[in-house]
C-alpha cells in the first residue's frame, strides 16, 4: 500500500536510492518521492527496475527513473552517476541501501573469496559511490549520504556474523565521512535496522514472527516493516535533521544494542 505522506520537504532534490526494487530500499524510494523527490534506483536486473518503477509510480511518485546496475562494478557505478545527472541534472541526496548476505555459517568456515565479496559489496561500494557523488553535492553547496548498516554492526548475530562486520565498519564509515565531509555542508547519517519484515529476512521470520519478537526481546512485541526504515531515513536527510551528522539511528523496536 503506498505510504500516506503529507510533508512535501524533498521538491527539487534528486535522491540516488541503491538497491530499491524491493524492502527497505524500495520504501525509502517511495518515501522520498511522495515528499517532492526526483528519484532514481538501481538494482541488478532490468525487470525488476521496470517493475519497481512501474509500481512507484503508480504509488503516486511522480519523477522516478531506474537503470540496471551492479553496485560493486566502478562502470556501473559512473554509469549511474551519469544517468542521474543526464535525467535530472544533480545530485543532492544518496541512499547506499545495498547490501548482501551470501553465507550462512562460522565465521572460521568462511572461504576468503566470500570475505571479500562481502566487503567489497556492503562497504567498498558505498564508498566509490560516494566519492563519485561528492564533487556534484559540492557543486550544488550541499548534500546528504545515508547508510544502511544494521544492529548487527552493534551484536554481530551467530552464523552471520562476517556480515555483522561489514556492518560494524559501515558505521565507522559512517563517522569517518561526516567528519571529512561537513566541510562542504554534506551530512552524512546511517541507520541500523534489526528484523524488518523483508525478502533477505524471510529466513528468519517466516517460520513464527511473534517468537522471533520473543526471542529478539523486541520491546514493540512485533517485527520492523520496510517503511518503519523509510520514516528515519527520510528524517535524516531533510532539513529536519539539519543539525545531526555522524549519527545512525537503531531501528529495532526497542532491542537493545548500545547505552
Amino acid at each position: 500500500m503506498p505510504q500516506q505522506v503529507r510533508a512535501h520537504r524533498f521538491e527539487g532534490e534528486v535522491a540516488i536510492v541503491t538497491a530499491a526494487t524491493l524492502g527497505i530500499g524500495y520504501a525509502i524510494a517511495e518515501r522520498l518521492g511522495l515528499e517532492g523527490a526526483s528519484v532514481v534506483i538501481c538494482s541488478r536486473k532490468k525487470q525488476n527496475v521496470e517493475e519497481a518503477v512501474a509500481s512507484l509510480k503508480k504509488a503516486g511518485v511522480k519523477n522516478v527513473v531506474g537503470i540496471e546496475c551492479q553496485i560493486s562494478n566502478g562502470d556501473d557505478q559512473k554509469r549511474l552517476v551519469d544517468f542521474t545527472l543526464e535525467k535530472f541534472g544533480k545530485i543532492t541526496i544518496l541512499v547506499n541501501n545495498h547490501g548482501i548476505n551470501p553465507a550462512f555459517g562460522d565465521m572460521m568456515d568462511l572461504e576468503d573469496r566470500t570475505w571479500d565479496k562481502l566487503f567489497e559489496t556492503n562497504v567498498k561500494s558505498g564508498w566509490q559511490l560516494t566519492k563519485l557523488v561528492v564533487p556534484h553535492m559540492q557543486k550544488h553547496g550541499s548534500g546528504n549520504i545515508l547508510f544502511n548498516a544494521s544492529i548487527g554492526g552493534y551484536v554481530p548475530p551467530a552464523m552471520i556474523a562476517t556480515y555483522a562486520v561489514t556492518k560494524t565498519a559501515v558505521l565507522g564509515l559512517t563517522k569517518a565521512l561526516a567528519k571529512e565531509l561537513s566541510k562542504y555542508r554534506i551530512r552524512v547519517n546511517a541507520i541500523a535496522p534489526g528484523v524488518i519484515k523483508t525478502k533477505m529476512s524471510k529466513a528468519l521470520w517466516e517460520s513464527g514472527e511473534q517468537g522471533l519478537a520473543e526471542a529478539q526481546e523486541i520491546s514493540m512485541g512485533r517485527l520492523g516493516v520496510p517503511e518503519d526504515c523509510a520514516g528515519a531515513v527520510a528524517f535524516l536527510v531533510s532539513e529536519d535533521a539539519a543539525y545531526i551528522t555522524g549519527e545512525t539511528i537503531v531501528i529495532a523496536g526497542g532491542v537493545h544494542a548500545r547505552l
